[in-house]
This record gives structure tokens, sequence and C-alpha cells, in this order.
């Protein structure tokens, strides 16, 4: 049955006024039914569903919600950015999810505040998602928050953790051992740091793994410096390093800020890597095309958007299986913005 528009009497398709007519109701109460809100009443709830089928309103989507039980969609929490990271790991979430015959809702967040993180996943319940990704570092975790992951599935990626979620994560204290590491076999004596900022645990752990490198061999720990992401705040950083004479290796904790340390180490004159070497993380698109191009530890993130996704089915298919925490391995990636430091004469 399809309704006509007032006017030239063209044919458009049921609207929830529509519904709300035929079944008697307020549109308020179409849209808490439709939604799968839990204080609609059984008997409202049926003419609804009545009124949805008789209409064609939604049939493919909320019909078949209703009489199943079932949205097949899944909810992700990510932050409102345009860093590289964030899009790979939703591609991969997409992706995954596509493949395994669900939809992806997305609740964006402006800040890393506990209270825009419980709005988020706030909305996502509302919405009836059948899981949730959670994509935002989270390092303090509120009493709503548990309760919010506890009563929808959720897996968590970026190094968050409350009590009711599984754990799918990248080792980046290895990262930045491996980062680090590289730097001291070919010759350095030291490793500066541009680390990211610390709110986020990526950036505390990788912070972290630089730390106990270059403490397990024995060499001084220089201050490390602190960036937000962003090349630009790269940029600032590397106009810091480049004025001091005795640095000749940096590990940059993603390539955007790298891109930026380079480009300041360009413009002071400090040759990359004849004067100093630099190595970023992450391995985006880019990083291979830069001048010159950069040693990076690549991060496998569309394959964690599909891991968590994947988790979240084999919690949905068996909800009694026991949580399996998995972590991805990052890996070298070794080009030509590194180099053996020289003795004698400085670089």
């Amino acid at each position: 049955m399809k309704q006509r528009s007032e006017g030239d009497g063209a044919a458009r398709p049921p609207g929830m006024t529509d519904v709300a007519r035929l079944a008697g109701v307020s549109p308020q109460t179409v849209s808490r039914t439709l939604s799968g809100h839990p204080n609609v009443r059984e008997r409202t709830r049926a003419k609804v569903l009545a009124a949805v089928d008789q209409l064609g309103y939604r049939k493919n989507n909320a019909a078949r919600m209703l009489s199943s039980g079932r949205s097949r969609t899944i909810g992700v929490v990510t932050l409102q950015t345009t860093f590289y990271s964030r899009t790979a790991v939703l591609y991969g979430i997409e992706s995954a999810a596509r493949e395994a015959g669900y939809s992806v809702s997305t609740a964006t967040t402006a800040s890393l505040d506990t209270s825009a993180i419980e709005a988020a996943l706030a909305r996502l319940a509302e919405q009836g998602v059948e899981g949730i990704v959670l994509a935002v570092p989270l390092i303090h975790v509120s009493r709503r928050i548990e309760q919010l992951t506890g009563s929808v599935p959720t897996v968590t990626i970026d190094g968050s953790r409350t009590s009711a979620t599984e754990v799918v994560a990248i080792d980046q204290t290895q990262a930045a051992r491996l980062a680090t590491r590289h730097l001291l076999d070919l010759g350095h004596e030291t490793v500066w740091h541009v680390a990211g900022p610390r709110e986020w645990l990526d950036a505390v752990s990788r912070t972290q793994g630089w730390r106990d490198t270059l403490e397990a061999e024995g060499r001084s720990v220089p201050p490390e410096l602190e960036g937000d992401w962003s090349p630009a705040s790269g940029y600032r950083n590397g106009l810091v390093l480049g004025r001091i004479p005795d640095v000749t290796a940096v590990f940059v904790a993603s390539d955007e800020m790298a891109f930026g340390v380079i480009r300041a180490l360009h413009e002071l004159g400090r040759r990359v890597p004849d004067d100093i070497s630099v190595v970023g993380v992450d391995d985006i698109a880019l990083a291979e095309y830069c001048s010159p191009s950069l040693t990076t530890v690549a991060q496998p993130f569309t394959q964690m958007g599909a891991l968590a996704v994947s988790h979240l089915m084999r919690h949905l298919e068996n909800p009694d299986a026991a949580p399996e925490p998995a972590s991805v391995e990052p890996a070298l990636v070794v080009r030509a913005s590194t180099a053996p430091m020289r003795r004698g004469g400085g670089r």
C-alpha cells in the first residue's frame, strides 16, 4: 500500500506518521517500538507491527527486526577524527560485518571524556545493536560504561578495558621495542622519543616500551617530547630536536608526526638519515612515498577491525563461550629514513 503526497499526487513511501495513524498510536510510540524500547506494551507492539506489515514501512528492516528479535547491526564507538588509523579500523569493521550479513552503525565522539563515551554507547544500545566495537582509548571506566558494555556484547580495541569486554589489541610495547632496538642496532648511543598524547593508552605503552628498551641496554633516557598525533605537532617537536647537536636517532609515535619531524629537520639543515635517523609507527600509505621513505612499525589496522568483528560473531553465536583476548604482532618495515651511526666526525 503506497501513500500519495499532497499536491501533485506523486507516490511516496509510507512514513512513521502513516504507521502511527493506522495503528492508533503516536509517532513517538512507533519510534520506540521500532528501536526495541522495552517500555512498550505487547499489545501496542503487535498493533505497530501489523501496521508496518500492512503499509510496507521499512519492511526489510524494522519488521524483520521486530519479528526476529535481531537487528543484524553492529555498533562502533570511535573518535571523530581524520587520522588514518581510525579510518582503516572502521574499514576493516565494515568489510567484515558486511561479509557476515551485518550492517554497521557508528557513534562518534568528539572527545575522550567519560561522559562522551557513555553517551555514544547509550545511543548504540538504544538502537538495538547486537554487539559493539569500542574503538577509543579508555583509561577511566565509569560504572555506567561497565553497565552498558555488560548489557551488550562488546569488543574493545586501542587497549581499552572493562570487566565485561573482550579485548583485541596490538602489542604497542613491542612496537616501541622494535623501533628503539632497530636504532640501537644501527649504533646510535641513545634514542629520543616524540610521544603521543598521554590520554591515549597506545601512546603510554609506546613510551614505556621505548624507555624499558633503553634502560635494559644501560643507555641514557632523554626527556620525552609530546605531540598530539598531528604532523604539526611533529614539526614543532622537530624544530626542538634539530637544535640539539647530540640527537642522532628519533622514535616518533606515529607516521604523521614523523612527517612533521622530518620537515622541521630539513628546514634546519639536519639531513635524514645522514645526520638523524627517524622511525615512525603505523606504516600508513604515504610512509613509503615520503622523502626519504619512512622506516616504521607496521600496524594491521584493517585486520584489527576484522578481528574485532570475528570476536563479536563468536560471542553472538555462543554467548557462554569464554573470552579470548587477541593480540596482533606489529612488524618493523625498514626503509630509507634510518642509517648506521657514523663514527668519528659526528655523523
